[in-house]
C-alpha cells in the first residue's frame, strides 16, 4: 500500500493562499488592467524590420511581372497578352543573394542589382508588404536580416511620436523585428491615416528604403467586442457542460468541487496574465480552455479513486478517504504534469510571439491545475460533506443484508 499523506491538513491553508492570489489578481485588474490583444479591441498592428536593401529589382518590358516570395523560393509571374508564365528560382539551387541576382538577370527585361550582403542566405529574404509587388521601373527591394544593425526597441519608440502606440521587440538578435501596436477609435479612414503616420515616422527616422513592413492587421470595434462576448460565453458554456457531466457521473458536491477548481485555475491564470501584462489574444484564450480540459481530467481521476475508496473503506472519516485517494493518485498527477510541462516549456523557450505566450500560460495552468485538483477541489468537497452530509464526520459503507433462511431442514 502506498504511503498515506495527510493532504487534508493543508486544505484550509491552500484555500487562504489561493484567495490571496486571486484577490491580488482582482486588484491588478483595476490597477493595471488586461493587456488586450488586437483580437479583442479595435486597433492597428504592424510588424516592422529595419535593414538595408540587399537587392534591387526593376523591369523595363511591356508585360506585367509580379514578384512572389515563398519559404523555398522566389517566383516571377509574367502576364502578357493572352499568356501567363511563371519562372521559379528555388533557394536550394540559388542559395545566395548574388546567385539569385545572376539568375534573375536571365529573364528578359529584368534588372537585378546586389546592393549589400551578396553572400547572405536566400532563405532569410523578406520584402516590404506595403510596396506593390508588380515590378516596374521603380526599384523593388529584397531584404535580408542585418546582423550588424544597432537599432533597438527604444530607437523605434523614439521615432513614433504618437502617445497611443506601443512598441515591442520580437525575434532573436539576428532576426529582430518590431511590433508596433496602436489603439484606434474611429472608422477605417482614421486607421489608414494612423498607419501612414506611424510608417512615415519610422521611415523619417531610419530612411524610407531601410524600413520593411512585414505584416499589417486591423480589427474593427464591432468585431472585437463581438469576439470578446463570444469568448466569455464559450468559457461559461464549457464550465456548465463539465458541471453537468460531473453531476451525472459523481455526486453534486463532487461536481461543484470540480467546477470550483476550474474557476480557480482560470482566475489564477488571469492573475498571472494581468500582473505580467501578457497580451491576451485568441491564442491565450486557447491556452485557458486547454487548461480546462487538463484540469478536469486530473480532477476526475482523483474523484474516481474517492468513489472507489468510499465503497471499500469502512467507518472512517471522509477526510481519511480523501487522503488515501490523493495519496494513491499523487504519482500519476505529478508525473502527468511534469511530462506535459516538458513540451510547454520547450515551446516557451524556443519560440517567440503568440506561441511563446501560449506556452507560458499553458505551463502556469498545468501547475495550477495539478494544485487545484489536489487541494482546492478536494478541500471544497471535504467542507461540503461536513456541512451537509449527516454521515460525516464518519463515512459508513453500506453493507449487504443477509436474509435468514426459513427452509425446512431435511432429515437424513
Amino acid at each position: 500500500m502506498k504511503k498515506l499523506h495527510e493532504f487534508s491538513k493543508a486544505f484550509l491553508g491552500c484555500a487562504i493562499f489561493s484567495a490571496v492570489v486571486i484577490a491580488a489578481g482582482i486588484t491588478g485588474f483595476f490597477v493595471k488592467g488586461i493587456n488586450w490583444g488586437l483580437d479583442f479591441q479595435p486597433g492597428l498592428i504592424e510588424e516592422v524590420r529595419i535593414a538595408s536593401p540587399a537587392m534591387s529589382l526593376s523591369y523595363s518590358g511591356s508585360a506585367k511581372v509580379d514578384a512572389e516570395l515563398s519559404a523555398t523560393g522566389f517566383d516571377l509571374v509574367i502576364t502578357g497578352v493572352g499568356e501567363k508564365e511563371t519562372k521559379s528560382f528555388a533557394f536550394g539551387q540559388y542559395s545566395t543573394i548574388s546567385a539569385l541576382a545572376d539568375a534573375l538577370k536571365s529573364v528578359e527585361g529584368i534588372s537585378a542589382e546586389v546592393l549589400s550582403s551578396g553572400d547572405a542566405d536566400c532563405y532569410s529574404i523578406f520584402t516590404n508588404s506595403a510596396v506593390s509587388a508588380v515590378l516596374g521601373k521603380e526599384p523593388y527591394f529584397l531584404y535580408v536580416p542585418d546582423a550588424a544593425s544597432t537599432v533597438t526597441v527604444e530607437d523605434v519608440r523614439t521615432a513614433v511620436t504618437s502617445a497611443a502606440v506601443q512598441v515591442k521587440e520580437l525575434g532573436s538578435e539576428t532576426e529582430r523585428s518590431f511590433q508596433v501596436r496602436a489603439k484606434i477609435s474611429g472608422d477605417e479612414v482614421s486607421s489608414q491615416e494612423l498607419q501612414r503616420k506611424i510608417t512615415g515616422d519610422i521611415q523619417n527616422k531610419f530612411g524610407k528604403d531601410n524600413v520593411a513592413i512585414v505584416r499589417t492587421d486591423f480589427v474593427g470595434s464591432t468585431f472585437s467586442s463581438d469576439l470578446a462576448w463570444k469568448s466569455i460565453l464559450l468559457a461559461v458554456a464549457t464550465l456548465f457542460l463539465i458541471w453537468v457531466y460531473a453531476t451525472i457521473r459523481f455526486h453534486w458536491d463532487f461536481a461543484l468541487g470540480a467546477i470550483i477548481a476550474l474557476v480557480h485555475d482560470c482566475l489564477i491564470l488571469f492573475t498571472f496574465i494581468i500582473w505580467f501584462q501578457l497580451e491576451f489574444t485568441t491564442t491565450t484564450l486557447a491556452a485557458v480552455l486547454t487548461i480546462f480540459g487538463y484540469s478536469i481530467n486530473a480532477t476526475v481521476v482523483i474523484l474516481d479513486r474517492v468513489r472507489e475508496n468510499m465503497k471499500s473503506m469502512d467507518a472512517v472519516k471522509f477526510n481519511d478517504i480523501l487522503d488515501r485517494s490523493l495519496s494513491d493518485t499523487l504519482t500519476r498527477s505529478v508525473i502527468t504534469t511534469i511530462t506535459t510541462m516538458f513540451a510547454s516549456l520547450s515551446l516557451w523557450i524556443f519560440t517567440s510571439g503568440s506561441i511563446s505566450v501560449f506556452a507560458l500560460v499553458l505551463t502556469i495552468g498545468l501547475i495550477s491545475g495539478c494544485y487545484s485538483s489536489i487541494f482546492i477541489s478536494s478541500g471544497f468537497i471535504s467542507w461540503a460533506r461536513r456541512k451537509w452530509d449527516p454521515k460525516d464526520p464518519v463515512h459508513v459503507r453500506p453493507r449487504k443484508t443477509v436474509r435468514p433462511s426459513f427452509a425446512t431442514p431435511v432429515s437424513v
